[in-house]
């Protein structure tokens, strides 16, 4: 019984250290090896702004503004909002920059995927950049994703998404903040090794001629979408100059229940494109993905299972009595930061790591769980608040 305690043990430390540490040197090592570079020039495709929208009554005006103000040549630039079955005053909203060439597609409501396929069927950029309604762009932006596009082996392209400055910020989003860091110093490394392993929504972009509907509405759109880019063969780059600034999510529960949806329907993404877990096919880009989008999402198994171990080993070794105390002193640090956050008592973003860090893998469990059940999420529901753009 001890011994099987013992392998457990250290297998989920094995795991968990590779997942967060291994994971990230590796990735550093091959990129230092392989250095591969985008050969990006100042070039001006036509291109399309696609901005999905469904009942952004409150931004939609701002997201317009915002889009017509980015530095690329007009005869070169195509703005068309994606309305999925908008209820509220979105549509109105946007038809009132029809004369300045602002394009609305209103679509019934049947899922953001629909709606972007069919905008994308009639759009006549040869480059699509994907945007969310709650999303503005640096000035340089279009440019930034644009200047990729003349490297022939680039396919696709995800910015560099920040969060707007706010007082009010939840202290989750302010320890998210620190993972977002993180992130994107891996999608610099992914990108040197190859690819990175998708893209996010709020601001990305594809060769039109790459774009293949996904098979699915259970699935995130910018998962499915950017990594069809990787299974045509083209690489999908990371460029941190192209920046775009968002409202983070306006408080704990909302964020958690994101990330499960987020997580869950990113995870039927994977199962979606199993090929790319073929490394004979796809080398070193499916230990990437399988790394960072499958192993992620099973460490709060291995973080159970390490924690049972620890405590069923703490009577036979000081050492494991210490492994099991120091676990519990940080969910129990997780569960006093929470209970501060709901009284609105303020802190570091450093003493809200522990509760960041736990609701994240709680909601990744959830996620897992709700996939071996069968639960699906079809439809989009953006939890948005008014944004700012000034406040970036």
């Amino acid at each position: 019984m001890l011994t099987t305690m013992v392998i457990l043990f250290w297998f989920s430390v094995a795991t968990i250290l590779y997942a967060y540490i291994g994971f990230t040197v590796l990735l550093f090592l091959v990129g230092w090896l392989k250095n591969r570079r985008v050969n990006k020039q100042p070039v001006t495709p036509p291109l399309t702004l696609l901005i999905a929208a469904y009942n952004e009554e409150k931004s939609i005006a701002q997201k317009i503004e915002n889009a017509l103000s980015l530095d690329y040549p007009r005869e070169q630039l195509e703005i068309i909002v994606a309305s999925d079955g908008s209820s509220d005053r979105t549509d109105e909203i946007v038809q009132q920059y029809h004369d300045r060439g602002v394009i609305l597609m209103s679509f019934p409501r049947r899922g953001k995927i629909f709606a972007l396929n069919d905008a994308i069927a009639q759009a006549r950029g040869e480059i699509i950049v994907f945007s969310d309604a709650n999303t503005f762009y640096d000035t340089r932006a279009l440019l930034e994703l644009a200047g990729n596009f003349a490297d022939p082996e680039v396919g696709g392209v995800c910015g560099n998404q920040g969060h707007f400055k706010k007082k009010t910020r939840d202290n989750a989003s302010k320890g998210e903040s620190l993972y977002w860091n993180y992130d994107k110093s891996l999608k610099r490394f992914e990108t040197r090794t190859g690819s990175i392993v998708s893209a996010d929504g709020a601001i990305y972009a594809i060769r039109k001629s790459l774009y293949e509907m996904p098979p699915s509405t259970a699935v995130t759109d910018d998962f499915a979408i950017s990594t069809g880019v990787i299974e045509k063969g083209y690489r999908l780059v990371f460029d941190s100059e192209a920046r775009a600034f968002e409202d983070a999510m306006p408080g704990a529960e909302e964020e958690f229940r994101r990330k499960v949806r987020i997580m869950n329907r990113g995870l039927r993404g994977v199962l979606m494109r199993k090929k790319l877990l073929n490394p004979f096919r796809y080398g070193f880009y499916s230990l990437t993905l399988f790394s960072h989008k499958v192993l992620r999402r099973l460490v709060p198994f291995f973080l159970i299972l390490l924690f049972i171990a620890s405590l069923a080993l703490s009577a036979a070794s000081p050492f494991y009595l210490a492994a099991a105390v120091a676990q519990g002193l940080f969910y129990l640090w997780a569960g006093i930061s929470y209970l501060m956050r709901r009284r609105n008592i303020g802190g570091s973003k450093l003493f809200y790591i522990p509760f960041f860090y736990c609701m994240a893998n709680l909601a990744a469990m959830v996620a897992v769980l709700n996939l071996l059940a069968g639960k699906k999420i079809e439809l989009w529901n953006p939890q948005r608040q008014g944004a700012n753009p000034e406040q970036a």
